[in-house]
Order: structure tokens, then C-alpha cells, then sequence
């Protein structure tokens, strides 16, 4: 009994081995391809068809109004010996304090202490925070909706003409916006702006520019302002920071290859800029690449960005399904005022 086991053993042994392996097979081909949904990366499936089976999670927003916006004047003719000119467009009374030579520590120190202590709201708290720790102070008063030229420059018996290589431990620029009243600083949820300026000298001379803004709120935080990053042929404003001169050079390049067309046309034309369908408006920002390349279409069909193929994290629009059908609906208005067909 015993040598016929053994025998059948032997007979058949190696096709349990083979059934085994190609089970093994089977599963492992399965969870590859995705059969079994276990949230598998949307490259390895249709998206044509299917839908992915992992949600990217969409980012609640919190809309509130923001009474401080600052631009640099010309900043192609900027430098630490001519100084610069800032504007100012408030909606309400602000105070501009302009801190030169201002610590890089003293200054990220402060805006814990805005979120731990106390909160930054006049430019006697912020300059308690920093313990003095800068070269020289500017203050402006800003009056509500009126686009004021104002001009900083380091006095000539402070003899500064570069802040040293990089790294640096001082930022050439600070510039604070705060609300002048304080019966505005009940009204407004953002209390302050710090705005972070490099401005060129003769031993970094890369353009001025804004490199950070901080957006103080009442409660007790603060948000790190940041650019997004649109499609090639996004009909975005320009930046700030884009002096108009880099603007002409631009289209003078473009001109000279025959690409530039009239601004109507480029407007019309990229209306629509779906980096993905080519044929619906981008509303959608990702996180954390920031790319803004897709349409409410598109948006569900992704966990990769299109543009950087980084994992998207979470994604908000930049404007919300009703914002849309009113602003369609006063279009529809707008062009039956002015008696277009349809």
C-alpha cells in the first residue's frame, strides 16, 4: 500500500508543481493589471473608460477677502543704491513699513510668535518681534482704493551696497501691510501682509522680485502665498514679478519665428486650455505641484499630473460650479444686450 502511494506521488507530483506555479501566475497577473480594484495607479488602465478606483481628495476651501495687494514699479531699474518703488492698492487705510536689511531668523521667529504669543497686527508688534534686528525703516500711509507710488532707498550714510553671498542672513526688503484702523481689523479675517523682496546688488544681481508673501490672519495663523503654475497657453494675467521689458523681449522672439498674433485672436484661441481634452476651461489646481492644466472633465480621471506626472495629493477648483453658471449667464446677457445672433 505504502510503495503505491509512493508511486502515485512521484507520477504526479510535478504537475502540483505546475498547477502551484500558475496560480501564482494568475494572482500576481491579476493584481498587476488591476482586476481585483486594490487601487492600482490610473497609467496601468483605460481612463477612457474607467474611472479611477483611489479619489484624489478634494481640498476644502475657505473664501475671504484679502484688503493688501503690493507690486514692484519697474523692477528692471531696481537696486540696493537707487532703491525701488512699491504700489500699494488697499481697500482700506493701510500703513506700508519697509524694513531694510532685515534678519532672516528674527523675521521667521516673529511670525511663529504671530501663531504662539501674540499676533502681528500694527508695525509696532512686528518691529517688538524682530528686536530691531534690521538696517533702517521706512512708513508710508495708504489711503483705501488709490494706487500710491511710493519710493524706498537706503540713505547714503547707512553704506550699504550688497547684503553679502548666498546664503545671506538678511533679506534685503521686508515691506508689512497693516490695516491703519482698528475697527477694519474686526471686519477682515487677514490681518497683515509680509512681503519678502530681493532686490539686485553687486553681488547678486538676479531682477527684483517678490520672493515670498505671508498673509497674517486674526486667529492666529499665517498662509504662504504661492504661484501656480498654468498651461503654456493659459490666458492668465501676468506675474508681478515680470518686468514689461522680459514681456517685449518675449514677443519680439515670437514675432521674429512668425508665432505672435494679435492679442484678440491669442485670447479667443486660449480660451479654452485643457492640457488634456483641449476643449474645456481649466479650473482645477493640483497639490502639491500646483499645476493648473485641467478641466472639470478631465479632474476625475487622474492620480498623476499631466504636466510633472507628480502623485496628486489633493486638488481644488478655482471656481466652483455655480461661480461658473453665473458667469456663463452674464455672458448670455452681455451678448443679447449688444443683439448678437445665436
Amino acid at each position: 500500500m505504502a510503495a503505491v502511494f509512493l508511486v502515485t506521488l512521484y507520477e504526479y507530483l510535478p504537475l502540483f508543481y505546475i498547477t502551484v506555479v500558475f496560480v501564482c501566475f494568475l494572482v500576481t497577473s491579476g493584481l498587476v493589471l488591476g482586476w481585483f480594484g486594490l487601487g492600482v495607479p490610473v497609467i496601468l488602465r483605460n481612463s477612457e473608460e474607467t474611472e479611477s478606483s483611489t479619489r484624489v481628495l478634494k481640498k476644502q476651501m475657505r473664501q475671504v477677502k484679502n484688503p493688501f495687494g503690493l507690486e514692484i514699479l519697474h523692477p528692471a531699474t531696481a537696486s540696493v543704491t537707487k532703491g525701488l518703488t512699491l504700489t500699494p492698492d488697499c481697500l482700506e487705510d493701510c500703513i506700508l513699513t519697509c524694513y531694510w536689511g532685515c534678519s532672516v531668523q528674527k523675521l521667521h521667529e516673529a511670525l511663529q510668535k504671530h501663531v504662539y504669543c501674540f499676533r502681528i497686527k500694527t508695525p509696532q508688534a512686528l518691529e517688538d518681534a524682530l528686536y530691531s534686528q534690521y538696517l533702517y525703516k521706512q512708513q508710508y500711509f495708504i489711503k483705501k482704493n488709490e494706487k500710491e507710488e511710493k519710493y524706498c532707498q537706503l540713505p547714503e550714510d547707512a553704506q550699504v551696497v550688497d547684503f553679502g553671498p548666498v546664503p545671506r542672513s538678511r533679506y534685503p526688503l521686508v515691506a508689512l501691510l497693516t490695516l491703519a484702523d482698528e475697527e477694519d481689523r474686526e471686519i477682515y479675517d487677514i490681518i497683515s501682509m509680509v512681503a519678502v523682496i530681493h532686490i539686485p546688488d553687486e553681488s547678486y544681481r538676479l531682477s527684483c522680485r517678490i520672493l515670498y508673501q505671508y498673509l497674517l490672519l486674526a486667529q492666529g495663523q499665517y498662509h504662504d502665498l504661492k504661484q501656480l503654475f498654468m498651461s503654456a497657453n493659459s490666458t492668465a494675467p501676468p506675474s508681478s514679478n515680470t518686468s514689461p521689458g522680459e514681456s517685449s523681449t518675449d514677443r519680439s522672439l515670437l514675432e521674429k519665428v512668425g508665432l505672435a498674433e494679435d492679442e484678440a485672436e491669442v485670447h479667443e484661441e486660449n480660451s479654452k486650455d485643457c492640457v488634456v481634452c483641449q476643449n474645456g476651461t481649466v479650473n482645477w489646481v493640483l497639490l502639491p505641484c500646483r499645476h493648473a492644466c485641467l478641466c472639470d472633465a478631465c479632474i476625475r480621471y487622474f492620480q498623476q499630473c499631466p504636466m510633472c506626472r507628480q502623485f496628486v495629493q489633493e486638488s481644488f477648483p478655482l471656481c466652483s460650479k455655480k461661480e461658473q453658471d453665473e458667469d456663463a449667464t452674464t455672458h448670455v446677457i452681455q451678448d443679447v444686450h449688444s443683439g448678437r445672433g445665436f
